[in-house]
């Protein structure tokens, strides 16, 4: 069963969702034409690199959607507290209801989420206890697909060997060199930024659970 759909009202979020999808769709649209389709009609890749990559790229914006409108663990008005678990809930002083420990109160989506780790401008969401899962999902996709772009942003300069024909009336042929700058670019800071916030977040993540298990022992 699907998480309920949850918006944020934040126009800075917005930017920033709007700003990680143009980067998704940049490498989308050009990395096949300035790369695959022309390494595959001379023979130097085969077909499933292209599929590769596309599937890559569809995982990634998928993650990315769901991360972004997932309920991340909103708390819903006067929650029924079970009798036993009483003594771990605790009094919100911001918006004055009653959340179990560990929830905290986000002012940008104004409301408590339990087991908060953080606001992501980036998805513009929280990633709490319902959507953490999906935040790793899209930071391990992410990654996925920016190690794959650099890794053909390489092979195309380095590796395969030069295009025997390239329509010169396109748009993409003309400023080749440009736009895989940029998609380079993009791919290292893409690649960089989440590779570390995958660490973070899975060392956490292992620490949260080492720590449990100590408490429970």
């Amino acid at each position: 069963m699907g998480l309920p759909i949850h918006f944020v009202v934040d126009p800075q979020g917005w930017c920033c969702v709007g700003f990680i999808f143009v980067i998704w769709l940049y490498n989308t649209v050009f990395i096949p034409q300035l790369i695959l389709f022309p390494r595959f009609e001379e023979g130097h890749i085969p077909a499933a690199a292209i599929w590769g990559y596309y599937f890559a790229s569809v995982f990634c914006v998928v993650s990315l959607l769901r991360a972004s409108t997932a309920d991340p663990g909103k708390l819903q008005d006067s929650p029924k507290i079970p009798i036993t678990e009483k003594e771990f809930w605790e009094l919100c002083n911001k918006c004055n209801m009653m959340r179990p420990k560990r929830s905290h109160h986000c002012s940008r989506c104004g409301h408590c989420v339990r087991k908060m780790d953080h606001h992501c401008p980036w998805i513009n969401n929280c990633v709490g206890e319902d959507n953490h899962w999906l935040f790793l999902q899209l930071c391990f996709y992410t990654q996925l697909l920016s190690g794959y772009t650099l890794f053909l942003d390489f092979c195309h300069y380095y590796y395969f060997l030069p295009l025997k024909s390239n329509n010169w009336d396109v748009f993409v042929f003309r400023h080749e060199l440009a736009m895989l700058r940029i998609s380079t670019f993009m791919g290292i800071v893409m690649f960089g930024g989440m590779a570390s916030l995958f660490y973070t977040q899975v060392v956490g993540i292992l620490t949260h659970i080492s720590e449990c298990r100590l408490f429970n022992s």
